[in-house]
């Protein structure tokens, strides 16, 4: 139980600017991690662990941070643009949250305890073909076996995943930032923040923060915020209604992702009044959790929705919402610097 409360609290900690007395007890454990980063990418650069290329390029889209930052939206959104310019695009993920050992497609029916709930979310939206697994090149083979016509392959998170060489690396920050700037336990971050010179673009979630930017002065960079205001029922059904429509009426709202301030924000900028109720991120829903909303109104992301379909005890509607991204005044836009990455990319 103690071990459960301090796992509760330790994104709080993170995400102060400061390294908060609690985490001192931490750093020698940070030290370590640190070093043990620096000697595995050390040893996949001289050849003494082997990582490989697909025949297709391959996209990362990942972030130095643990925890959700907006990446499953800038996938759809990257899928959604590639097919526009005439590309074939797949997705690759880690199934995170899900039970599946193996490589396995992902379809729109698939149960999401198996693939997770990310997967689930993404094979729905993007209508390209979906695969996961926990080695993200195998995934990537099995995906161009099944689909021998794609031609680029966009990887949802990987970009710690060594093992499969790429051709370009979109590294993602929401408003939450470096946190105190320190690698786990005492901090959030996968990798020193120096990590980004070897990226190609950024794109940010959120406020910029200088002590990132020095990092990637050089780099294109793209902001990002997630637009949608109208609301889909959870059941299933082909039912919508407008924010206008919920105000007034006693609301809930549950998001179990990486920061789920960001969702609460957006819906008070609808102009909804309601409860909060933070779940961790990837967080698998019963129905006593949704208890509180049986004779209320329940709101969600749709990530939480692929989840619990039949577990909401009254009237459930989530909020999809789609990227928008804009360049940065002087920089390449993200597209853009894609596009050049991919039309210039030797074959492997």
């Amino acid at each position: 139980m103690a071990a459960a409360g301090l796992l509760r609290r330790l994104p709080g900690w993170w995400y102060e600017r400061r390294l908060v007395p609690a985490l001192w007890p931490m750093l020698p454990l940070s030290w370590l991690f640190a070093g043990l980063v620096a000697l595995r990418r050390r040893l996949y650069r001289c050849g003494l662990l082997t990582a490989s290329w697909l025949p297709v390029p391959v996209i990362v889209v990942g972030n130095l941070t643990v925890g959700g930052s907006g990446k499953t939206p800038l996938v759809l959104w990257i899928v959604r643009q590639l097919r526009v310019a005439g590309w074939r695009p797949g997705i690759i993920s880690r199934g995170h949250g899900g039970s599946a050992r193996t490589v396995l497609p992902v379809a729109g029916d698939s149960p999401p305890s198996v693939v997770g709930d990310e997967p689930l979310l993404l094979a729905r939206r993007s209508a390209v073909p979906v695969f996961i697994g926990a080695d993200r090149l195998a995934a990537g083979r099995a995906l161009l076996a099944a689909h021998p016509d794609c031609d680029v392959i966009v990887s949802d998170d990987g970009l710690q995943h060594y093992r499969l060489q790429r051709s370009m690396e979109v590294v993602v920050f929401d408003g939450r930032g470096a946190g105190n700037g320190r690698l786990l336990p005492a901090g959030p971050l996968r990798e020193p923040l120096r990590r980004l010179r070897a990226a190609d673009a950024v794109v940010w979630h959120g406020d910029r923060e200088q002590r990132i930017e020095q990092f990637a002065a050089t780099l294109p960079q793209a902001v990002m915020h997630l637009a949608g205001e109208r609301f889909v029922a959870a059941a299933g059904s082909a039912r919508s209604c407008s924010a206008a429509s919920l105000r007034g009426r006693r609301l809930h709202a549950i998001a179990g992702i990486g920061d789920p301030r960001r969702f609460f924000a957006q819906l008070r900028a609808l102009d909804l009044d309601f409860e909060e109720h933070p779940f961790p991120d990837h967080h698998s829903y019963c129905a006593a959790d949704l208890s509180f909303a049986a004779d209320d109104v329940l709101l969600m992301t749709e990530k939480d929705a692929v989840k619990c379909a039949g577990l909401a005890p009254g009237e459930a509607w989530f909020l999809p919402v789609e990227a928008v991204l804009g360049a940065r005044p002087g920089r390449l836009g993200l597209l853009e610097a894609i596009l050049e990455k991919l039309n210039g990319r030797a074959p492997a």
